[in-house]
C-alpha cells in the first residue's frame, strides 16, 4: 500500500483514513473490532477520532470512540502498526473545552487513558479557541511533543486567517507547527476549501485529511430523493444536496462507475485522493461491505478524462 507523508510530521499514512466517529454510535464494540481488523489487514494504517465522539448520543459522555479504539489496540497488540489521530477542544462537560494550556494538559491525559497508549501520533485542535492566545496553545502542544506524548499536531475547522497566524507564530517562536489541516472537502463541497486553503497548502506543504469525504453518504448514490433520506441516522443531512448540481454530480458518478466497474463512492474517493495537496480523505464504514467499497477506492486510478468530467460536473 502506497504511503504518503503528512506535511513535515514524519508520519507516513495510507491514502485513506478511517473515520472513528461511528464507533460507539452506529457501530458497537464487536463490529468496530471487525472493521478495524479488516482495515489494517488491507494495508491501511490511520484512524481518526476525537474525544467528543460520540457525546451526542443519549447516555454517552464522550470518549466512547477512543475507548473502543484503545481496547482494540490492546486486545490485538496493534499499537505500533497504526497512526492514531485524535482531537480536543470540543465541549466534554462544564469547563472542559477549548485550547488553554491547562485544559490541553488535562485532555491529553484523558485521551491517552482511553486509548490505552502513552503517545498520540497526531493531536488536533478540533475547533479554534479565540479566547486563548495562539501562543499559549502552541507552546502547550510543543511541551507535549517534547515530553513524547504527542508526535505531531494538526488543526481542524479553522478559519484561514487563524491558521495562517498559527503557522507564523510557530515559525517565529521556532516551535512545532500544525502539520495537517482537517477541512470539509469533497466532490460537492469544493468552493470553501479550494478558494481559501488550497493556496496555503501548496505554499506551506501541510498535509490535508478532509472530512465528510462522501458528503455524509450523498456521494455513494444512496440518497437520490426525499424518500431516501430516512435510510440512515445521517440521512437527513443530505437534504441540501438534492438539487440540480447534486444530481449532475451523481449522473457523472454513475457514468464513471459503469465505465470503471466501480461504485459512485469509489469514484468520489478516487477523485479526492488524486486531488493536489490531499494526503488522505477520511471516510467511515459501518459494515464490511461498506469498508470493502472504501478499500477498493484507494486502489482506483482515474484517468485525466474522468477527473475532468468530475471537475466539470461539480464546478
Amino acid at each position: 500500500m502506497e504511503k504518503r507523508s503528512l506535511g513535515n510530521s514524519g508520519l507516513q499514512i495510507a491514502p485513506l483514513v478511517f473515520g472513528g466517529n461511528v464507533f460507539g454510535w452506529t457501530v458497537n464494540e464487536g463490529n468496530s473490532f471487525a472493521l478495524l481488523d479488516a482495515f489494517l489487514n488491507a494495508g491501511f494504517n490511520c484512524i481518526d477520532t476525537a474525544d467528543i465522539y460520540s457525546k451526542w448520543i443519549p447516555g454517552n459522555h464522550g470518549g466512547e470512540s477512543e475507548t473502543i479504539i484503545g481496547s482494540w489496540m490492546k486486545t490485538r497488540g496493534t499499537r505500533s502498526q497504526v497512526i492514531i489521530a485524535t482531537k480536543l477542544g470540543g465541549e466534554m462537560g462544564p469547563g472542559k473545552k477549548g485550547l488553554s494550556k491547562k485544559y490541553i494538559f488535562q485532555a491529553v491525559e484523558d485521551s491517552l487513558n482511553r486509548l490505552q497508549t502513552d503517545y498520540i501520533d497526531l493531536y488536533q485542535s478540533h475547533y479554534d479557541d479565540p479566547e486563548t492566545p495562539i501562543e499559549e496553545t502552541l507552546e502547550a502542544f510543543a511541551e507535549l511533543i517534547k515530553q513524547g506524548k504527542v508526535r505531531a499536531i494538526g488543526a481542524s475547522n479553522f478559519e484561514l486567517p487563524r491558521l495562517e497566524k498559527s503557522l507564523q507564530i510557530s515559525h517565529d517562536l521556532k516551535i512545532p507547527r500544525y502539520e495537517s489541516l482537517q477541512p470539509l472537502y469533497n466532490l460537492y463541497d469544493r468552493a470553501g476549501y479550494e478558494s481559501t486553503f488550497a493556496p496555503l497548502v501548496e505554499k506551506t506543504g501541510i498535509g490535508v485529511i478532509p472530512y465528510y469525504a462522501l458528503a455524509s453518504g450523498f456521494l455513494t448514490g444512496k440518497y437520490r430523493s426525499e424518500a431516501d433520506l430516512s435510510k440512515s441516522p445521517r440521512g437527513g443531512g443530505n437534504q441540501k444536496y438534492l438539487n440540480e448540481r447534486g444530481f449532475k454530480i451523481l449522473a457523472a458518478l454513475d457514468e464513471l462507475a459503469a465505465e470503471y466497474n466501480a461504485t459512485p463512492a469509489q469514484i468520489s474517493l478516487a477523485w479526492l485522493i488524486a486531488r493536489p495537496g490531499i494526503t488522505a480523505p477520511i471516510a467511515s464504514a459501518t459494515d464490511l461491505d461498506q469498508l470493502n467499497d472504501l478499500i477498493a477506492a484507494a486502489q482506483l486510478k482515474l484517468n485525466a478524462e474522468a477527473m475532468e468530467k468530475l471537475d466539470l460536473a461539480s464546478a
